[in-house]
């Protein structure tokens, strides 16, 4: 009766199921062993409760819709057994998998919304749709694969849909617009990774939520578009049109590219240079002592510099203590310690990249995301987290397990016996939507990777590796030596216990023109007798700021532009910074390619066409505290802490702001938007 049937098995105990498996094949019938599990059906071992359902029954299926194709491919080998492939989907007797390619909708061009918005005029602005309500329209070259996944969706043996977008604000953006687009009304599950490695993927599904569950990160995702999108139409209308009206040029000249947080990356930018351009070198002078085995400076007791304004003063002082005795008056030896570093987040990485291997945060995040997605050697890296939940520390032991390969082995069999796990790795409160990013329990061929994909990695992991290393101990040691009664200084350094340092052993720092604090120094007695052997003069000029690297520009927009190098205090300023850690790439590139900065070597400097938007436009669009602020509101809806028509009614109070900061200057000092429509059609040209 079974002959050329499809036969699907689900629960019983595995021994028995085995059975059913045979007696079924002998009957000539093909047959699916499936795991039973509430509201999913999974290819595996047979569980508890026993039943045959024999195909023919109208069987439901499971719609798997991911972000990418490569994402489908990995849950598929995990989940599918032998599945079919058609154009644009992976389909067997329990699961059809289809992908988006990013983004498949956007929100609708202006005139979508009234007739008044199809013309740039002063008069209809800002852009703002009747009741806040937006519209989404399919992106034209994504059209073919929202139609593959429109048709999954509507199919009539598709009872449950899981989403599994990338797992964060924009990825969760990407479910909640195809579900509104397409009138989901089918229960809907999200699953989350963290890392796509079979069992990583295998622990998602079984902990897959309701889609419910993420409401407020979905109210985020939804505020964040719709305000980049207002501001954005509105500001770029508006100062673009009080600009042709300075530059006496007429419609459809240059465009003034405004955004919320382009315009005050921008700005850092432009402010530096301006710092730069109004800084004066002045000329200073010290005065260096040789010893013979270590040297020291002249020091000013009253003033506490090492600077001597004159170069008379300078020499007066180098001639009358050369070959002259000194006595050591004071000795102070301090006892310091340098704790691990935090692990990697994507800006973070970002940043030493660029710093250490001059890689762009563009290149460093294509890295990344092959390691992560082609390799599953890494965890989900666009994660703004640095810590560990406490439920990984069995993970952290097995990925160092798997990574003892011969260029790190030695570095983990040095402390894994007596890893200790701290707040600095692991602690709950200060993990976000993903946890730190960190290597996955799968052990890296590092010949299968490309140069930057190995050099990423091998960052990634010492990383790892250093942040559970011990504490870096060194003692430091000042002396104040007298002579011809003047004072010198002496510094000197001396490691104690490399701890975590080991990691980076090869590694050198780049010099900052400063005295070294690392020579070593004989043993001091006070009262000592020093003889000064000879002296010279050292030339030295004040140094201007430096232009941004993407390094410094990424600190900078994560840190709301405040220069901090203490890592507990940097962490502390993300809620406050601009962007986030998957969109902030992106957002270099973009002034890059508007033409508002360059790259000159490492740094990026603004040109004139950047110099005068940030001169034109109002305080009120350029500032980072306000970008600042408006991400904190983000993540406070995120957490469900602040309601998002709250934030609504202040990005249309806002909009409201800009446009009329940009009739006044059409009215008024419009010189200096004209100059940016004059810069931009001069580079259209």
């Amino acid at each position: 009766m079974f002959k050329d049937k499809e036969v699907v098995i689900t629960g019983g105990a595995r021994v028995i199921g085995q059975v059913m498996v045979q007696a079924f094949r002998d009957e000539g019938a093909q047959v699916c062993v499936m795991n039973k599990l509430p509201n999913e059906y999974f290819v595996g071992d047979l569980a508890e409760e026993e039943a045959i359902k024999i195909k023919g029954a109208d069987m439901s299926k499971t719609l798997i819709i991911t972000e990418k194709p490569s994402v489908a491919r990995d849950i598929a080998a995990v989940m599918m057994n032998r599945p079919k492939k058609s154009d644009g989907y992976l389909e067997d007797d329990t699961y059809i998998i289809t992908w988006a390619v990013g983004h498949l909708l956007q929100l609708a061009e202006p005139a979508a919304y009234h007739e008044k918005y199809r013309k740039w005029q002063m008069a209809s602005l800002p852009v703002i749709p009747k009741n806040y309500i937006f519209t989404l329209e399919p992106i034209p070259r994504n059209m073919s694969v929202l139609s593959v996944v429109a048709a999954q969706i509507k199919r009539k043996d598709v009872s449950t849909i899981v989403w599994a977008t990338d797992s964060a604000r924009e990825g969760h953006l990407i479910a909640v617009n195809l579900a509104a687009h397409l009138k989901v009304n089918k229960p809907s599950k999200r699953l989350w990774l963290s890392s796509l490695t079979p069992e990583a993927i295998k622990k998602g599904l079984q902990e897959v939520k309701p889609m419910s569950a993420y409401e407020n990160l979905a109210d985020s995702a939804i505020a964040r578009s719709q305000a980049d999108w207002v501001i954005g139409m509105s500001a770029t209308r508006a100062f673009t049109l009080a600009g042709r009206t300075g530059s006496g040029y007429t419609e459809k000249s240059g465009v003034v590219s405004v955004g919320r947080v382009q315009t005050p990356t921008l700005a850092f930018t432009v402010n530096r240079q301006k710092e730069i351009d109004a800084f004066v070198r002045v000329d200073y002078f010290e005065v260096k002592a040789d010893h013979g085995n270590f040297t020291s400076l002249w020091w000013s007791l009253k003033e506490q510099t090492h600077r001597i304004k004159t170069l008379e003063t300078a020499e007066v002082i180098a001639q009358k203590t050369k070959g002259q005795p000194g006595v050591i008056q004071a000795i102070k030896k301090e006892k310091k310690s340098t704790p691990p570093p935090f692990l990697y987040d994507l800006t973070s990485l970002q940043r030493d990249a660029n710093r250490k291997l001059g890689f762009s945060a563009k290149r460093t995040l294509a890295a990344a995301q092959a390691l992560y997605e082609k390799h599953k050697y890494i965890t989900y890296p666009r994660t703004d987290s640095n810590r560990l939940t406490e439920d990984m520390k069995e993970t952290v032991f097995q990925t160092l397990n798997k990574m003892s390969i011969p260029v790190y082995k030695p570095l983990i069999d040095s402390f894994v016996d007596s890893l200790k796990f701290t707040k600095r790795t692991i602690d709950d409160s200060k993990v976000s939507d993903h946890h730190a990013l960190i290597p996955t329990p799968k052990m890296p061929v590092l010949e299968k990777l490309n140069e930057d994909e190995r050099k990423i990695y091998d960052m990634i992991a010492r990383r790892f590796i250093a942040a559970f290393m011990p504490t870096h101990e060194y003692e430091t040691t000042k002396a104040l030596i007298i002579c011809q009664h003047e004072a010198f200084v002496c510094k000197g350094r001396v490691v104690v216990l490399e701890g975590w340092k080991e990691a980076y052993v090869k590694e050198t720092s780049e010099g900052d023109g400063k005295e070294k604090e690392d020579q070593k120094l004989p043993t001091f007695v006070k009262g000592q007798d020093v003889i000064f052997q000879n002296t010279e003069v050292l030339n030295k000029k004040t140094q201007a700021p430096k232009p941004y690297t993407e390094d410094t520009l990424l600190a900078a927009m994560e840190n709301a532009g405040k220069s901090i190098d203490d890592e507990e205090l940097r962490d502390q300023m993300k809620e406050f910074g601009i962007g986030t850690p998957a969109t902030r790439a992106e957002i270099i590139e973009r002034i890059i390619q508007v033409g508002y900065v360059e790259r000159q070597k490492k740094y990026l400097m603004p040109t004139p066409k950047g110099m005068a938007t940030i001169e034109a436009l109002p305080d009120e669009i350029t500032s980072v505290d306000t970008a600042g602020k408006f991400e904190r509101a983000l993540n406070r809806i995120a957490r469900g802490e602040y309601p998002k028509e709250k934030f609504d009614q202040g990005i249309i109070r806002f909009a409201h702001a800009l446009v009329e900061k940009a009739k006044v200057y059409a009215r008024s000092d419009i010189k200096k938007i004209g100059q940016v429509v004059a810069e931009t059609r001069q580079i259209e040209k």
